[in-house]
């Protein structure tokens, strides 16, 4: 079991994140963060605390991060096709116990870090904005924190945010340039790889089979980001499954295949914006800074996720 501090921006697919990690026997989850991104910050705060009230982790502590990108305005609307208007596929529950921690988000990351030196792998979920701003504030981290896995990016893939660009990249392009070139120890979990997994009705089936109160709540969310998928993606019956697949490289590396690359932000493209663009040449002379997942067992980490719900 090793140490992980979650960054998230909880919608569906972050919600069902959390729930593998915490439900993980290999994964020990230190603390949540929060953003923007899916949602509105506040949100994605309300709607952690709820998940792990669901999971009967409240233990878990949450510190609540950055409302908007480091140096410009919102660029994106909120995906409520996908999320809902509130991120958990419009259901509606009451406020949560809980309440986040009095420390931000990037300060909570700092601290855990240096409370853990080399222990801590942040799995960032997320736009990058709050680890952006915790290397800012404290630079040292870098060298200190295990390793930084990122759902992120679309090296080789079409965008699913604009038609060159993945969501959480695009949502804080000079955030992910700053984290990317920063020398940490970085695995970038993209749409590469993550397009090709799938969560499909006869999946969500199993869970209200299993007929749990946390089995229902990940059934009735999981309905409703199919049912994005389906409008987006022309009748796809299954919704690709972003942020677990970079919890399972936390628990299992062996389900990914990685490549070092040199991977930089276009921040200048009118067109290329928040792309990520990697040096594919077979002689590139710039030292790789990211390792990135460039091919998926999807059906061993398809068949791990479900039944660790199940459990």
């Amino acid at each position: 079991m090793h140490r992980v501090l979650l960054d998230v921006d909880t919608g569906v697919d972050d919600a069902l994140a959390i729930a593998y990690a915490v439900r993980s026997p290999a994964l020990d989850v230190i603390g949540i963060t929060t953003c923007f991104g899916n949602v509105p910050v506040d949100c994605a705060t309300r709607n952690t605390l709820h998940v792990l009230e669901r999971l009967g982790a409240t233990g878990i502590p949450v510190a609540a991060g950055e409302a908007a990108p480091l140096f410009h305005p919102p660029m994106r609307a909120y995906p409520a096709q996908f999320h809902g208007e509130k991120g958990l596929g419009d259901l509606t529950f009451p406020d949560p116990e809980g309440k986040p921690v009095s420390t931000p988000a990037a300060a909570f990351m700092v601290d855990q870090i240096r409370r853990y030196p080399k222990q801590v792998t942040l799995i960032c979920v997320g736009p990058l904005t709050n680890l952006a701003a915790a290397i800012l504030h404290a630079p040292e981290i870098i060298s200190l924190v295990r390793q930084i896995i990122v759902m992120g990016g679309a090296v080789g893939a079409a965008g699913n945010c604009r038609m060159h660009a993945e969501a959480n990249v695009y949502s804080d392009p000079e955030a992910a340039q700053l984290v990317f070139q920063s020398g940490a120890p970085i695995t970038l979990v993209g749409l590469d790889v993550t397009m090709k997994t799938e969560l499909g009705l006869e999946d969500v089936q199993r869970w209200r089979e299993r007929d749990s109160d946390l089995t229902r709540f990940l059934a009735d969310i999981t309905s409703y980001y199919i049912g994005g998928y389906r409008q987006a993606y022309s009748g796809r019956e299954g919704c690709a499954l972003h942020d677990p697949l970079a919890v399972a490289v936390a628990i299992d590396p062996s389900l990914v295949e990685v490549q070092p690359m040199a991977l930089q932000v276009d921040l200048e493209g009118i067109h290329s914006y928040g792309r990520t663009v990697a040096d594919l040449r077979p002689r590139c002379t710039d030292r790789p800074n990211v390792d990135v997942c460039t091919g998926v067992d999807a059906k061993r980490f398809q068949e791990h996720f479900i039944q660790t719900l199940m459990i």
